[in-house]
């Protein structure tokens, strides 16, 4: 156990911060499994109507992505790396 007020102070500041980590993780998971499933049901009926949904999907993961990078939760480059995964996945689909 902590022996002085700081490291206290510092236990709480580091379970907030893991917390409200925890989520922005775990939002940026259920984004982009959402996005996949779209990518999945625009692939299997290619409709103008699934591709908005490919689209509003992918911009509501972008931008928790964007969100998550700007409060330090991931680091620039992870950030970039499942952006680029996220893009990868339609450009694939829409050329099949």
């Amino acid at each position: 156990m902590a022996n002085s007020k700081s490291a206290i102070k510092r236990i709480r500041t580091a379970e907030r911060n893991r917390l409200r980590n925890k989520a922005y993780k775990s939002a940026l998971r259920t984004l982009t499994k959402s996005y996949f499933g779209a990518v999945e049901t625009y692939t299997a009926e290619p409709t103008p109507e699934n591709m908005e949904t490919v689209k509003q999907a992918m911009s509501a993961a972008y931008s928790k992505i964007d969100k998550a990078v700007k409060r330090k939760v991931l680091h620039r480059n992870n950030g970039a790396r499942k952006k680029a995964r996220i893009a990868r996945v339609l450009q694939k689909a829409t050329a099949s």
